[in-house]
């Protein structure tokens, strides 16, 4: 155990350390008021503790996505410890962190428009679409897994109960954030967490042996690990799907020191969730070959519930249906609310969007394609929402690495993870099957060239604003 141990340990040691780095970096300041308080509207803009927010941040951002993607990729053996440890510290920390303070330092602005403001125009008009995009395709997926396990258990039809919980998610989108979300969903984040840990001590004491990573056991597949691993483990190490619920939290937060122990804390907390689920794929079925003939068997509820049930017993088995029905939904609601927050920006230059009869008009039209989409098998769902969300998150490590440079502070700590999540997203879409199913090499060369090209884009914004900061120096100087 080992492995596990150290993994676990590295990302405490990484919230400690590297996220008061990043904090002293970007350079908060208490004294200036939130938009919480400057934008007081009771709807999006209210109020609350920066540990409500945490736990709401977490079970927005997580959901099933540390579970179910952890036990996926869990496939490739031990080497998805270092790819958890290593993207939350070093990209999805960055990343959830950036998306939240920068919100917060616009007003509580929307992904989209922080695009816009330091990637331009275009860039922005192209994000708005990806955002929507993604946002419906989760809420879709979300939403198919609950309600079919709804079907299985209960009398009521699929159909019936996507019904009642798009009612949910209605209600959940158009009441203040306060009513609903921020009650009860501090108190779901705590069970989710209790859950992971449940299962860790569990583990631990299992007798099972928890495989350590070594050069025998680096990638026990035949799968490359490059770039699959980092768009199977997207929750739990780095997922643009944060960056478009952060501005939910972003509008409550009381002052700007709280953006650390909400932002990063939330991603380290789900990248231990991540380690202890990937640690349990590997473990409970001894090994990557058991674990990948109960994925085809049972598919990832199946393989929770089968963990869940036989390392907690009866009370695992509560953990197990409420993790597959509720977690999901939990973060389907937040998707679509952000879906109405991001139209309402678009549609606010064109129209008045204030008032919960406005809020409803545009939530309404969202939610009928979004209803479709739930209808159409989960599994084809996901493997679309997998590239998505990966080339949205690439696009807030760009954008933090601009506000960075702009602000002449050290962008390295943005823009190297964004080179690194180029890399994947550019060489993913040629390789994998549901992009272009092209040859691993040419992938290869495609991918390396796109990112080659990106880069000499940004080597040009570094000279230019060392240009910018010589002739301030310069004026000074006079």
């Amino acid at each position: 155990m080992i492995t596990f141990f150290a993994a676990l340990v590295l990302l405490i040691l990484g919230y400690v350390f590297y996220s008061k780095f990043i904090e002293r970096v970007f350079g908060i300041d208490d004294n200036t008021p939130t938009p919480a308080y400057s934008k007081t509207d009771k709807l999006d803009f209210v109020p609350m503790s920066w540990w409500k927010g945490n736990l709401i941040q977490l079970l927005n951002i997580a959901g099933l996505g540390p579970i179910y993607g952890a036990v996926a990729g869990a496939l490739y053996g031990p080497v998805a410890f270092v790819w958890i440890v290593v993207g939350s510290i070093f990209a999805g920390g960055v990343h959830d962190y950036f998306s939240g303070v920068m919100s917060m330092r616009h007003g509580g602005a929307q992904f989209p428009t922080l695009v816009g403001k330091y990637l331009g125009k275009n860039a922005k008009v192209f994000i708005n679409g990806l955002s929507l995009v993604l946002m419906l395709l989760v809420t879709a997926a979300f939403t198919a897994g609950p309600a079919q396990l709804i079907a299985q258990i209960t009398p009521i039809n699929f159909i019936t109960a996507l019904a009642i919980i798009f009612f949910y998610f209605i209600l959940a989108t158009i009441l203040p954030i306060n009513k609903v979300i921020g009650r009860i969903y501090p108190l779901l984040g705590g069970i989710l967490l209790f859950m992971a840990i449940a299962v860790a001590v569990a583990l631990v004491f299992s007798g099972k042996p928890m495989p350590n990573l070594t050069f025998e056991n680096l990638h026990p597949g035949t799968l490359p690990i490059w770039p699959l691993l980092m768009v199977t483990i997207s929750c739990g190490a780095i997922s643009g799907f944060h960056c478009t619920q952060s501005p939910i939290i972003a509008r409550t937060m009381k002052k700007e020191s709280d953006g650390r122990k909400i932002f990063y804390g939330a991603m380290i907390i789900e990248g231990v969730i991540a380690l202890i689920w990937a640690a349990a794929g590997m473990t409970f079925f001894n090994g990557t070959e058991g674990l990948g003939a109960a994925l085809a068997a049972g598919g990832p509820s199946g393989v929770v519930n089968e963990i869940s049930i036989t390392l907690l017993g009866s009370i695992g088995g509560l953990l197990a249906i409420f993790g597959v029905i509720i977690l999901p939904i939990t973060t389907g609601d937040t998707a679509l609310r952000s879906s109405r927050m991001i139209l309402t920006d678009i549609l606010s230059k064109f129209v008045n969007m204030q008032g919960k009869v406005k809020v409803l008009l545009v939530t309404i039209p969202l939610g009928i394609p979004t209803f479709y989409m739930a209808t159409i098998d989960y599994t084809f769902l996901w493997r679309y929402v997998g590239w998505t969300n990966q080339l949205v998150a690439t696009f807030m490590l760009w954008t933090a690495a601009i506000y960075l440079l702009r602000n002449f502070k050290f962008h390295w700590i943005a823009s190297v993870p964004a080179v690194f999540m180029t890399a994947v997203v550019s060489m993913y879409i040629f390789y994998a099957p549901e992009g272009l199913n092209m040859d691993y090499q040419v992938s290869a060369i495609i991918g390396a060239c796109i990112t080659l090209v990106v880069v000499g884009w940004y080597v040009t914004q570094i000279l230019k604003y060392r240009s910018l900061k010589q002739l301030e120096v310069d004026y000074r100087a006079l």
